[in-house]
């Protein structure tokens, strides 16, 4: 299987993997009543009222939303993993999901027009989880779909070469340099 080495593609892919993971968890959780409103109407309460983020087209619009959100958490795990490297990918995952997850979490929380927000503990774990699994599925799906050049970790001396080019470097051209 050839491997992504364009980190914003891998952004993409692997920022939707972790949406679907979300996805899951959350509708599992509506379906058990373990969460009084899905991820969806709470992203799109931020931009539309209640009923509306309730309708078909604010669910869409709240699908849309956590799309770019995980894209972007994608894109900063791949970042940290850049830098630190792919082992403990478990751990990395867990920590990733919630960090990003509470930040993610408190934004629709503080909006002041925001009227779908949850306010139970319940509905609130079960986003802790599903952004646990989002994490998980995020850091796993980076770590196994990057090329090796991705992540390829700065030495730590001067003696020390990266083992290949990143698709950045290869895509320069000459005038550019």
């Amino acid at each position: 299987m050839a491997k992504i080495k364009d980190r914003d593609t891998l952004s993409i892919v692997s920022g939707l993997i972790g949406l679907a993971g979300i996805m899951i968890v959350d509708g599992i959780s509506q379906w058990a009543d373990l969460s009084k409103r899905s991820y969806r109407e709470a992203s799109a309460g931020i931009f539309v009222s209640k009923r509306e983020a309730m309708r078909l087209e604010g669910q869409i619009l709240g699908t849309i939303m956590n799309g770019a959100v995980s894209i972007l958490g994608a894109n900063f795990i791949i970042k940290r993993m850049s830098t630190n490297g792919r082992d403990k990918l478990l751990v990395k995952g867990i920590m990733s999901g919630i960090t990003f997850g509470a930040i993610a979490t408190v934004i629709p929380n503080i909006v002041p027009k925001n009227r779908v927000k949850p306010k139970d503990a319940t509905s609130n774990l079960s986003y802790v989880l599903s952004n646990v699994v989002y994490g998980l599925l995020t850091t796993f799906a980076s770590a196994k779909l990057g090329h090796d050049s991705l992540f390829d970790v700065p030495p730590q001396n001067d003696y020390l070469k990266p083992t290949e080019k990143t698709s950045e470097q290869v895509k320069l051209s000459p005038v550019a340099r």
